[in-house]
C-alpha cells in the first residue's frame, strides 16, 4: 500500500506537468496559426480550414487584394499600412462570421471561403466591397483606399482543390482591378493567365508562400 501511494503521489505532479504542456503546446499552436496583425488565419490555418468547407457544394472562394497599398505606405508611412490592413480584416472576418473562414495569404492579399446558403453572394459581395472602401475607424479619412474582389463558385468547377480556385479567384479579381470593376466572377473556362497577365503559377494564390505587398 505504501508502494502504492508513493507512485501515485509521484505521479500526480507529472501529470499535471504533462496537462500544462499539452496546453501550453495547444495554445502555441494556435497563435502560430493566427496572423500576429490582423488576427486572421495564417496561410495554414485558412488552408485547413477551407479544406472542409470546400466539401460543401454551395462554397464560394474569394480572393480580396488592397488597391494602392504600396502607395499609402509610402505617402503615409507603415503604421498607416497595417491599420488599413487590421480594418480590412475586421471587416471580411464580419463577412465571414462563424460559419465561413478568412485568412491573410500575405502582405495585402486576403482569402475567403463562404457557404452561399441562398444564392445571394453576388449581391453581398457588391455590398462588401463598398464597406471594404470605407476609410478606417479612428485614422485620418484621407487614408482610405479600395478592395478588388474576385470570387468563384466551387461547384463550377467540381474537383478543383483549393489551389486552382485560389487562381481562377485570383484571376478574377486582377481582371476588376485592371478595369476598375471592383468585383468580378471568374469565368466557367479554363484559367487563361496570360490573358489577365497574372500567371497562374505565381505566389500567393498556389499557397507556396506570401507575396510582396502591392
Amino acid at each position: 500500500m505504501n508502494t502504492l501511494l508513493t507512485a501515485l503521489a509521484t505521479a500526480g505532479p507529472l501529470a499535471a506537468g504533462w496537462s500544462a504542456h499539452t496546453l501550453w503546446l495547444r495554445r502555441s499552436l494556435r497563435s502560430a496559426r493566427r496572423d500576429p496583425l490582423t488576427g486572421l488565419r495564417t496561410r495554414d490555418g485558412f488552408t485547413r480550414r477551407a479544406a472542409v468547407l470546400l466539401k460543401d457544394p454551395r462554397a464560394v472562394v474569394v480572393l480580396a487584394d488592397v488597391d494602392r497599398f504600396k502607395q499609402i505606405n509610402d505617402n503615409y508611412g507603415h503604421a498607416a499600412g497595417d491599420a488599413l490592413l487590421r480594418a480590412t480584416a475586421d471587416r471580411l472576418a464580419d463577412y465571414v462570421g462563424r460559419a465561413g473562414v478568412a485568412g491573410r495569404l500575405g502582405g495585402d492579399e486576403f482569402a475567403v471561403v463562404v457557404i452561399d446558403d441562398h444564392g445571394t453572394v453576388s449581391d453581398l459581395l457588391a455590398v462588401l466591397h463598398g464597406v471594404l472602401a470605407r476609410p478606417a475607424d479612428g485614422m485620418d479619412p484621407a487614408v482610405h483606399t479600395t478592395v478588388s474582389l474576385g470570387w468563384v463558385r466551387a461547384a463550377d468547377h467540381p474537383g478543383e482543390d483549393l489551389s486552382g480556385l485560389l487562381r481562377r479567384a485570383d484571376e478574377a479579381m486582377y481582371a476588376a482591378k485592371q478595369g476598375r470593376a471592383g468585383v468580378r466572377r471568374a469565368g466557367l473556362g479554363r484559367i487563361f493567365a496570360t490573358w489577365s497577365g497574372r500567371r497562374a503559377g505565381r505566389r500567393g494564390t498556389a499557397l507556396a508562400g506570401p507575396r510582396d505587398a502591392a
